[in-house]
């Protein structure tokens, strides 16, 4: 099937980020901008969205925490027409229409709108769901990742209806759209990739700027590099790719338009 559309938005600001953070070993000194991406694919009578944004009723506790580790400079901002409800009715979609939402990496700026979907199957990593609740090493982070009141969502709301889908390492979430365990980031970061009238569409959090990809520039806060050389040589063989934090995205898809015909911001 390749009849998908592929549209992207932004939904947040994150600020600034020591350049060591986007390229490994390297921009000592520079702070670097960073926004925060959502796509939305659509197609064969399926709505689905990789990433919801962050909790608004979470960004003061965010960031305070990133405000302690990095400074000032590293505030995440939602403006107004940005916000992930803003974001569905510019794209003219029902919030309740929605049949999947991808999150990638578990984090609170990627879940954080989840609750906005009631009828979607949110779907991450069993990988990187272990990894952060059933952990080796105690992380005293995790709320970072799924704050309380999201994870209340999860366990108590969203499981019981079946409604908490746990990818495997190479999946499909329905034909022509598919996720694969790409680490490098987080153990929950995956890569999706879409079947268009203009070719395999790519995404993820592996690589915050086109020059991770494009030049083999290992991503700076990474956990493994050589997750990060695996996932590079595959995402390469894309037709396109779509990252999910630099802010050139909306430059390179003009109106939010990544492949095929019709939707688009």
């Amino acid at each position: 099937m390749k009849d998908f559309v592929v549209s992207t938005a932004v939904v947040a600001e994150m600020g600034m980020v020591p350049g060591p953070e986007v390229y490994w070993m390297a921009h000592f000194g520079d702070w670097l901008p960073l926004h925060i991406n959502v796509v939305l694919i659509k197609g064969g009578g399926k709505t689905i969205l990789v990433n919801s944004g962050p909790p608004e009723d979470y960004l003061a506790h965010m960031n305070d925490v990133w405000r302690q580790e990095l400074g000032e400079q590293a505030q995440i901002s939602v403006p107004h027409s940005g916000a992930m409800t803003q974001v569905m009715e510019a794209w003219g979609i029902d919030p309740a229409s929605v049949d999947f939402v991808i999150i990638t990496p578990l984090q609170a700026y990627a879940i954080g709108g989840i609750d906005l979907f009631p009828h979607a199957q949110i779907c991450v990593s069993r990988t990187g769901w272990i990894d952060l609740f059933a952990p080796k090493h105690f992380d005293p982070r995790r709320h970072m990742a799924v704050p309380d009141r999201l994870l209340h969502y999860l366990l108590f709301d969203l499981w019981p209806k079946g409604f908490v889908r746990l990818l495997q390492d190479e999946d499909e979430i329905v034909p022509g759209v598919r996720t694969w365990w790409a680490g490098t980031h987080h153990r929950s970061s995956m890569a999706v990739e879409v079947d268009t009238v203009d070719g395999v569409v790519a995404m993820s959090d592996v690589a915050f700027y086109y020059e991770n990809l494009e030049s083999n520039i290992p991503l700076g806060i990474l956990e493994s590099m050589e997750e990060c050389r695996d996932a590079y040589a595959r995402l390469q063989k894309a037709d396109r790719f779509v990252s999910l934090y630099d802010p050139k995205t909306m430059a390179r898809y003009p109106r939010g338009r990544v492949a095929g015909e019709g939707t688009a911001l």
